[in-house]
């Protein structure tokens, strides 16, 4: 019974870990997880632009250019 409680008081964010996982799966959140990281990437590469607007205007004819 010790080595039990030992394994689940070392493991136990793990354990945590894959039961969130298999919740998520149940109810098919994964499509919900999804949209909300590409939700954040889009706010986190809108607020970079905003706030360096010159250099990506360069960066951007740069590779035009390119091509």
């Amino acid at each position: 019974m010790d080595n039990f409680m030992d394994f689940l008081n070392r493991n136990k964010g793990a354990i945590i870990g894959i039961i969130v996982a298999v919740i998520l799966l149940i109810f098919e959140l994964d499509r919900l997880i999804i949209g909300i990281i590409f939700i954040v990437l889009g706010m986190f590469i809108g607020n970079y632009v905003q706030r360096n607007k010159q250099s990506v205007k360069e960066n951007l004819k740069k590779f035009i250019d390119k091509m």
